[in-house]
């Protein structure tokens, strides 16, 4: 028996609002993991200040709020074997300029030349991380 893991993915503003929550979810269903969990959230600032939290002080941590403040996110719980390490290779690198061919920020994004990297989504780094992040944004 194989361990299943679940994982946080947050399809962030620009990824909402640019249309591409079903191509993404598309892709996530489409590598084998099962969405236990989905909803669209608009985040607070309480909310994103306790996700965040490990970034408070750096010079992109009010930006990177403010771009999250600025639209509808949809917030998946999402689970499979490995799914923690698998989304992050599927999401590709954080930079979408140089993120590879095939992942989701390669083939949908772009450097828009904002203050904050805008790269369609997130994925928690790690158990103890999906764990915090699924707790704040899942009850």
């Amino acid at each position: 028996m194989t361990d299943i893991q679940e994982t946080l993915v947050l399809i962030k503003p620009d990824g909402v609002v640019r249309g591409l929550t079903g191509d993404i979810i598309s892709r996530l269903e489409a590598k084998g993991y099962r969405i236990v969990d989905l909803k669209l959230v608009q985040a607070s600032r309480v909310l994103l200040a306790q996700h965040y939290e490990e970034h408070v002080g750096k010079p992109f941590y009010e930006p990177l709020v403010e771009f999250m403040e600025s639209g509808p996110v949809v917030a998946v719980r999402l689970a499979g074997h490995r799914v923690i390490e698998g989304f992050r290779s599927l999401a590709g690198a954080t930079d979408p300029t140089v993120a590879a061919p095939g992942t989701i920020r390669g083939d949908l994004g772009r450097d828009w030349g904002t203050a904050v990297q805008q790269n369609l989504v997130h994925g928690s780094d790690s158990p103890e991380s999906a764990e915090r992040e699924l707790a704040l944004w899942f009850d």
